[in-house]
């Protein structure tokens, strides 16, 4: 592991969370990755609320944010969130076990070569991105820490009223 990785992950385990909010005009890339059971396009999710969350299999708030983002996905998905996983492991294999041991009750799709990831420009696992239904990134955040998790589901309800 690299010095700057070692220390990006250090910070991330302590639950250091940024939450940024993006430029109103700022339209995401769109991506088209393989899912588990299909192909997931954020194009075919317009209209919607997504909450795309980055993780990889050795990420300990990844583990953390999996029950939170269930919770999220069942709480709002008849009011349009869709909650996307995309996994960066290189390996499907580690990505399995992951998700053995800690179940996603939302769609996961899988970027071993990290061309969105590099797109959308990850900085740290987990990070996560709240894009409203014209395709917009309203909130950014990395890391994961439950005690903050109300500030970005109030962002979630905030857009979800604003049909």
């Amino acid at each position: 592991m690299t010095p700057s990785a070692a220390h990006l992950r250090r910070y991330l385990l302590f639950g250091f969370l940024f939450v940024l909010p993006a430029a109103a005009d700022y339209v995401v890339p769109d991506f088209s990755l393989p899912g588990r059971d299909q192909t997931v396009s954020l194009g075919a999710l317009r209209g919607k609320v997504v909450y795309v969350d980055f993780w990889a299999s050795w990420c300990q708030p990844c583990r953390q944010s999996f029950p939170w983002m269930n919770r999220l996905q069942k709480r709002y998905q008849e009011q349009g969130l869709v909650v996307v996983g995309i996994n960066l492991d290189k390996s499907r294999e580690l990505s399995d076990d992951f998700l053995k041991k800690t179940p996603a009750d939302f769609i996961v799709a899988y970027d071993p070569e990290g061309k969105v990831a590099s797109a959308y420009r990850v900085k740290g696992m987990p990070s996560s991105y709240l894009i409203d239904r014209q395709g917009r990134i309203q909130k950014t955040h990395i890391g994961f820490r439950e005690e903050t998790s109300a500030d970005v589901e109030s962002a979630i309800r905030a857009l979800l009223e604003n049909q």
